[in-house]
């Protein structure tokens, strides 16, 4: 193994040890399956280390991979088997607190995600790109291909929504 073979799988793993979590939930979000965000994540991976030379550094690390992500999975939705996969609305959980604390939180974490999920591919996909990943409108409308007041709007849309869904559950 070469010299630069050998610092590209090192930046792969710093890749994924640093980036890995946040690219498998953006997969997840965008397919509401785990079978898919898991053949997802990894092909980002691949994708992203074969593309390593040729990465300009013009966005972070991250958004670069969660690009990645959001390509192969709309790619992915026009397979086959895509198609046929039942999709999952419950998001992934990894508790370990009391069992009475983790109902009540598990409950409250359920009815928002439900709300979360059942919002429109838009709407879903700005707001876990704002509230999870934490990317600036900048970086989001560059990401999406959209204006930053397209951004704006469809992030107080999103909110609303979401608000609107929680207040019917409360009453």
């Amino acid at each position: 193994m070469g010299e630069r073979q050998e610092e590209r799988s090192a930046e792969l793993r710093r890749m994924m040890e640093t980036y890995g979590d946040d690219v498998w939930h953006y997969a997840y979000f965008l397919t509401r399956s785990r079978d898919l965000a898991d053949d997802i994540a990894q092909d980002t991976f691949v994708k992203a280390y074969g593309a390593l030379d040729s990465f300009r550094g013009e966005a972070r690390v991250k958004t670069w991979l969660l690009a990645i992500v959001r390509n192969t999975a709309f790619t992915g939705r026009r397979s086959a088997f895509a198609r046929r996969v039942r999709l999952q609305a419950d998001p992934p959980g990894k508790s370990r607190e009391s069992a009475e604390d983790e109902y009540m939180r598990r409950s409250d974490r359920e009815e928002i995600w439900n709300a979360v999920m059942k919002l429109p591919d838009r709407y879903r996909e700005v707001l876990v790109l704002d509230l999870k990943h934490g990317l600036p409108l900048t970086e989001t409308a560059k990401l999406l291909g959209i204006a930053e007041g397209t951004v704006k709007s469809r992030l107080h849309r999103a909110r609303a929504k979401v608000a609107k869904a929680l207040k019917g559950w409360e009453s």
